[in-house]
């Protein structure tokens, strides 16, 4: 049970200072285990934390030796925010989700945002598929992972077609329009349901068999794969029962390639982690009835500068949040001290009982130190890729100082490119580079105002845009960094900025940027034919050799721009065309619109779709159904 508790503490009346303020939320907060939460001037939420005195462990932060990560957390702090839960499981649990729901800036999080791949089993089918997939959302599936790789997955899927013979045609039902087996059939790597040469019962006895095997149930795959043999040989069916044998030993094949252990060691994950200032990588080793099933690498981004055991803890929280499944024994290093509390909330998630131990010997031992120097050679690894990566950087910026004559290295390039369409829908993008890399939370989008209609005079849209971006920087002379009006992205002054085009858009550019130039900004124009570089009052262009590392630079950010303002664009133009499509339709209102988008995915795909598809559209009417594809169509042709 959860009950928020409130913090403020200065009245209306008498506006307390920052500080008083902030002594004041954090001396009205409970002496009660729960979460709690540091919000930013802007209110966006930058740490969260558990305790069992959340009083006391807020305390701590401000009365904690100043290092740099907590210094750099202490300025940002604005106000604090407490939730009191009854337990300390209870409060792990409701930390991450919060976490999740957030991700704070100075909290253990993975550093990648990016999805990790499954195996998924369409259970909801009468012949079930066995499929890739990086989604893992639908409750008529089972999910197993995550992996380590898309090429470990669909080597799982290689080996797992061979032996069970499912199918891998695609579509809630087998087969295809001609009636005849395909090629898997003839090959031994599917049994054809299509064309009811295997029954539904033995067909789902083989996806058992694909659920065992990702679960980790070798022993169990093994018995039932010899017992089978058994009974086919007994009754005669020498041909199936040789089939059964030839799985049996790809099977027991794999199994002794990577087997690492004895059975007694059983079903397992040892996880170790590596901590270096901001930086840390985690590893899980995967071990079901003694054999080696996977292992995974974690980046983690550790910018509140948290210790071995935060760092372990919030990590393990995070990763079996979103796994499908919870082992029974998990391995830890000494150094991370694992709590009963998290014992308890990874129980809980399970279903089960969930052991945590330090191993002092053995197999287990010997499994765990594998991990932890793998930990530390990723995070070595990782960290001198970083160094080249800053270093490559470097390199470029040097190389465009001396290539344009600059003063100092061009630290952050804005670029700026127009998308059109035969006047139509005409919008601007923004990009920027700090030190060379993509800062993506200060690139912004422009709709042009000035231009009428089917007017395609990139030319006036160059010159709005710019105009727009020096009036942008002009207003937030005046306005503090902690105000709500502050915006980094246009309060910056670029050093260099890069306009897609040839002479004729720099030639745009000079009047609104001529303030921008007296105060030491670079304009440069960089034409696509043949990559030149125009500068201003320079009738010739600058041509840069294609290998180096300062025009490879300048491609990347012209084609951010391109990229970036093509994607405007096109969402503009497919919502007004769709929009524009359905509102001529009687009986399409705004819920039907809502639905429609819903249903298909995009408004191009509610254009090809046929009219039974469109019939098929929850809470849309049949008739109406009908009269929207007579009017698609219409308009297609």
């Amino acid at each position: 049970m959860a009950s928020s508790v409130s913090t403020s503490a200065a009245s209306a009346d008498e506006p307390a200072s920052h500080a008083q303020r902030l002594a004041d939320q954090r001396r009205a907060l409970p002496d009660q285990p729960g979460v709690y939460s540091f919000r930013d001037r802007r209110g966006r939420v930058i740490y969260v934390g558990k305790a069992k005195s959340i009083r006391k462990r807020v305390a701590s932060h401000f009365s904690a030796p100043p290092t740099r990560e907590a210094s750099a957390m202490r300025e940002r702090i604005d106000s604090v925010e407490a939730l009191v839960v009854a337990t300390e499981a209870e409060a792990l649990l409701t930390e991450q989700r919060f976490i999740k729901q957030y991700r704070p800036r100075f909290n253990i999080r993975l550093r990648d945002d990016k999805s990790y791949p499954y195996i998924a089993i369409s259970l909801d089918e009468d012949f079930p598929r066995v499929y890739f997939t990086r989604e893992r959302h639908r409750r008529d599936r089972a999910y197993f992972g995550p992996y380590s790789s898309a090429k470990r997955v669909r080597e799982t899927l290689h080996l797992l077609g061979k032996i069970f013979q499912f199918r891998s045609c695609e579509g809630s039902e087998p087969g295809r329009r001609s009636g005849s087996p395909c090629l898997d059939y003839y090959i031994k790597r599917c049994e054809a349901p299509c064309v009811g040469y295997v029954s539904r019962e033995r067909y789902r006895a083989g996806i058992d068999g694909v659920a065992d095997f990702l679960s980790g149930r070798y022993g169990r795959i093994e018995r039932d794969l010899e017992r089978r043999m058994r009974e086919a040989s007994q009754t005669r069916e020498f041909e199936q029962a040789a089939l059964e044998r030839n799985r049996l030993h790809a099977v027991r094949s794999l199994l002794e390639r990577q087997r690492v252990a004895n059975d007694a060691v059983g079903t397992l994950d040892a996880i170790a982690v590596a901590v270096e200032g901001r930086d840390a990588n985690a590893q899980v080793f995967q071990l079901r009835d003694g054999v080696f099933a996977d292992r995974q690498s974690f980046f983690l981004a550790n910018e509140g500068g948290a210790d071995l055991a935060e760092v372990a803890e919030g990590f393990l929280l995070q990763y079996y949040a979103s796994s499908p499944s919870v082992p029974p024994q998990i391995l830890m290093q000494n150094e991370t001290a694992p709590s009963q509390a998290l014992g308890q909330a990874l129980a809980e998630r399970r279903g089960g009982p969930v052991r945590i131990s330090v191993p002092q010997r053995g197999d287990k031992r010997r499994i765990l130190e594998l991990a932890e120097r793998n930990a530390r050679l990723n995070l070595d690894q990782d960290r001198l890729r970083d160094e080249r990566r800053r270093t490559r950087r470097v390199e470029a910026l040097n190389g465009l100082q001396r290539a344009l004559r600059l003063d100092v290295a061009p630290t952050r390039i804005e670029c700026f490119d127009i998308s059109t369409l035969m006047g139509s829908h005409t919008v601007a993008s923004m990009v920027v580079f700090e030190g060379g890399a993509a800062k993506k939370s200060d690139y912004r989008r422009f709709t042009i105002r000035s231009l009428a209609s089917g007017s395609s005079d990139d030319f006036a849209a160059m010159e709005e845009v710019l105009y727009r971006r020096f009036g942008r920087w002009v207003s937030q002379q005046d306005v503090l960094p902690h105000d709500r009006e502050y915006d980094p992205s246009f309060a910056a002054l670029p050093s260099l900025v890069v306009i897609d085009g040839g002479k004729g858009q720099l030639s745009a550019a000079l009047a609104p940027l001529e303030a921008f130039r007296e105060r030491g900004v670079a304009v440069v124009s960089l034409a696509k034919r043949i990559e030149e570089v125009f500068l201003p009052g320079v009738s010739e262009p600058l041509r840069l050799a294609h290998e180096t590392a300062e025009l490879q630079l300048l491609q990347r950010v012209r084609d951010e721009a391109h990229r970036f303002a093509i994607e405007h664009h096109r969402s503009r133009r497919d919502k007004a065309m769709t929009v524009s499509l359905l509102d001529a339709i009687p009986g399409i209102g705004p819920s039907r619109k809502r639905a429609l988008i819903a249903h298909f995915g995009s408004p191009e795909a509610v254009m090809r779709a046929s009219r039974e598809e469109l019939e098929a559209v929850a809470g849309l009417p049949g008739r109406v159904a009908r009269d929207l594809h007579v009017q698609l169509n219409r308009t297609a042709r």
